[in-house]
C-alpha cells in the first residue's frame, strides 16, 4: 500500500542536528495521519508521499520548517514566590498571558533565592535538524481517525 492522503503511516524516526549528533530517536515506530493534518513536518510528509513500506529518506529542515526560531522574549524571570517551594531547574511549567486560552510549556533554567527563570523556547528551537525516517507499515485510516484528524490506537492516541 502507498502513502498516500488518510493513510496511517507507521515509521522510525531519527531526528539529528547538522552536525550529526542525535536529539532524538523512536525506540518503537510512530504513526500519524497522512494528508495534511499537522501529525508531522509537511515536508517529511511531502518526502512520504506515495512511497512504500521499506521506504527510508533523510530530510534536512531548517527552523523556520521545524520548532521555529530561538525567541529571546519567551524567556521570562518570575517571582520565587509564584512557584512551589520544590521549584528546580528542568522542571516544566505551563503558562500564558492572562485572559489567553493559547498556553506554553515553559521550562526552568535557573533558581535564586527571589526569581526563577523559564524558557518558552521548544528545546531544538534554532537548530537546523535531519529528519531521517523508514516507513514500517501503511494502512487505510479508520472513518473515526478522519473525522478526528488523527490516529487511534496502537501507536497512536487513544480517546
Amino acid at each position: 500500500m502507498r502513502v498516500e492522503k488518510n493513510t496511517v503511516v507507521s515509521i522510525n524516526y531519527e531526528l539529528s542536528d547538522a552536525s550529526g549528533k542525535i536529539l532524538e530517536k523512536t525506540d518503537s515506530p510512530i504513526s500519524y495521519l497522512h494528508g495534511g493534518y499537522g501529525g508531522i513536518f509537511p515536508l517529511v510528509e511531502e518526502a512520504l508521499h506515495e512511497m512504500e513500506v521499506g521506504y527510508s529518506c533523510s530530510v534536512s529542515m531548517k527552523p523556520e520548517d521545524t520548532f521555529g526560531e530561538y525567541d529571546a522574549e519567551l524567556i521570562r524571570v518570575e517571582p520565587r514566590s509564584s512557584f512551589p517551594d520544590n521549584v528546580a531547574v528542568g522542571m516544566h511549567f505551563e503558562g500564558g498571558a492572562e485572559g489567553s486560552d493559547d498556553f506554553i510549556i515553559y521550562k526552568v533554567t535557573d533558581v535564586s533565592d527571589d526569581s526563577v527563570i523559564v524558557d518558552g523556547n521548544h528545546p531544538f528551537a534554532g537548530i537546523q535538524v535531519v529528519f531521517a525516517c523508514t516507513v514500517t507499515d501503511v494502512r487505510p485510516a479508520t472513518p473515526d481517525e478522519i473525522a478526528h484528524q488523527h490516529v487511534h490506537g496502537p501507536h497512536g492516541h487513544a480517546h
